[in-house]
């Protein structure tokens, strides 16, 4: 099988927002920037309190609104500069091989990916994973890199089929 189909920035921004959202690293340091920030907030309350004049109430209230509020939305955030993060890298360097036209072939022997800088090939056994969203299915090579394939360029369920039909994870 042989696919054709433009990798694009927001294709990349995708898959890294994703990949973070999915693995366990990402998830436990929005859990912990989540959680320990808000409780840093309350100790700064409580120990300004104690080393000032100001009474306690008032700083409580403020700074646990301000807790709840971090709560809620860090997440939105989170995500929002993960993004921005991987445009300001995407603009460094030059992704001609990234970003632009591919040629995805599917043979016996695994996957040959061409595009403008040249040719990968990889055995189907060195894909450690199939994983996929709403727009896109991912082949991942390693624990943080994968082929992404977006869906909207491909016939979805002939694109899973034929994966499903070559890996053995």
């Amino acid at each position: 099988m042989e696919i054709r189909y433009e990798l694009t920035e927001e294709d990349v921004v995708a898959f890294n927002v994703y990949h973070v959202k999915n693995s366990n690293i990402g998830r436990n340091s929005l859990r912990w920037q989540r959680l320990a920030s808000p409780l840093i907030f309350l100790l700064f309350a409580y120990l300004l309190s104690i080393f000032t004049e100001i009474p306690a109430a008032p700083l409580l209230s403020t700074f646990t609104i301000t807790a709840v509020i971090w709560v809620l939305f860090y997440p939105k955030y989170f995500y929002w500069h993960i993004t921005r993060q991987v445009r300001k890298m995407l603009k460094e360097g030059k992704n001609e091989g990234l970003i632009g036209e591919h040629v995805l072939k599917m043979q016996k022997k695994g996957i040959t990916d061409s595009t403008q800088n040249g040719e990968t090939n990889v055995n189907w056994e060195a894909i450690k994973s199939f994983k996929e969203d709403i727009g896109h299915f991912y082949l991942y090579n390693s624990a943080i890199s994968a082929y992404i394939i977006p869906k909207r360029e491909v016939n979805a369920d002939a694109v899973r089929n034929h994966l499903k039909k070559w890996l053995t994870l």
